[in-house]
């Protein structure tokens, strides 16, 4: 398809469309509507409250919208579970308690390729190993516990899980909170980085400053 200026129009990789969701009686998403192409990092800010979290569990099928649609790749995902969207291809990095304290970095990292199986799990170590490379830091440490990382520390690893599911598309939900600006700015790079694996990036961020800086 091409736009009114000749260029190949590429079609979205993640498209919500006029998704209204809450909790119970009440709506906290009025209508929302975001697409993110592949390659693309797109930044959602807003104060606490704003809904920024409500619609990422709404994309990842922890609540169903009273209204709207998700498309993804092309099919609509709308009521899948949330499993079932990890196989479409969709991760997700909550902000708080995202990764398994008592587990080493390598469990915590395995646990992030438990639904693949047959032909996709021959690929896990090579996977493992692209981790690795990505936060060296993770690599040297495999055997620790989750549970002693430092906070930024625990923030790349639960990047690296999401990277293990073999995703599409990344949902991170502010990934700098309540970090050091030094951990912080770390962080960010990682996510850049992460972008030139052909991985899509959706991000909610209270730093707006950072998130500017990092999104397309």
């Amino acid at each position: 398809m091409l736009n009114c200026v000749g260029r190949l129009e590429v079609m979205p990789l993640l498209e919500v469309h006029d998704v209204v969701s809450g909790y119970g009686s009440t709506d906290v998403l009025h209508g929302v509507s975001i697409s993110v192409e592949q390659d693309e990092i797109v930044t959602i800010i807003g104060p606490n409250g704003a809904g920024k979290s409500t619609l990422f569990k709404t994309i990842m099928g922890y609540l169903i919208p009273r209204s709207g649609k998700t498309i993804f790749s092309g099919k609509e995902v709308t009521r899948l579970k949330p499993n079932e969207k990890v196989v479409e291809g969709i991760a997700y990095v909550p902000q708080l308690d995202n990764t398994f304290p008592s587990l080493t970095i390598r469990e915590n990292l395995e646990m992030g390729a438990y639904l693949r199986t047959g032909s996709e799990a021959e690929h896990i170590s090579r996977d493992l190993e692209n981790v690795f490379r990505h936060f060296p830091v993770l690599k040297s440490r495999q055997k620790q516990a989750a549970g002693t990382l430092s906070g930024g520390e625990q923030q790349m690893l639960a990047m690296g899980r999401a990277l293990m599911s073999n995703p599409k598309t990344i949902l991170m939900d502010e990934p700098s909170l309540g970090l050091a600006p030094i951990l912080g700015n770390e962080v960010f790079a990682k996510i850049e980085e992460l972008k030139s694996t052909d991985v899509g990036i959706l991000l909610v961020e209270q730093n707006a400053r950072k998130a500017f800086q990092v999104a397309d």
